[in-house]
């Protein structure tokens, strides 16, 4: 026969106290694993610069200078009979790409069913019988 042994009160709490060591040093761990760079003083670098050098031989890129002429001389403002003014404005105005037309899908024809074919076939055949007669 077997032989069992009844353990006491105290071994049931030896077990407890040892479940929860176990547990407060995962825990301890787990926050040493995160903070390690707090722990020994190092400083992240929060986002990495990088610069681009422009070649001599090339200057950076710029856009393209608008040239606008416009006469405002006296001859001009003589011949028409008083002093004009011109007043140039320039208005940006961003417009959405139109969107590609649609292509025309095939019209396919549609199946016929069981049902709608057993019904014309027997049109079909009344039409037939009906016209022998």
């Amino acid at each position: 026969m077997s032989e069992e042994t009844q353990e006491g009160g105290l071994s049931g709490l030896k077990e407890t106290i040892l479940g929860v060591a176990g547990t407060a040093v995962t825990g301890f761990g787990i926050w040493a694993t995160t903070n390690i760079n707090k722990i020994f003083g190092v400083e992240e670098e929060s986002e990495v610069k990088t610069e681009q050098v422009a070649e001599q031989g090339q200057p950076a890129a710029q856009p393209a200078p608008i040239i606008l002429n416009v006469d405002n001389s006296s001859t001009n403002n003589a011949s028409s009979g008083g002093g004009t003014h011109t007043i140039v404005k320039e208005t940006v105005r961003e417009v959405a790409a139109p969107a590609p037309a649609a292509q025309a899908a095939p019209v396919e024809e549609k199946k016929e069913t069981t049902a709608e074919r057993i019904a014309r076939l027997k049109k079909e055949k009344a039409e037939r019988d009906g016209g022998t007669n």
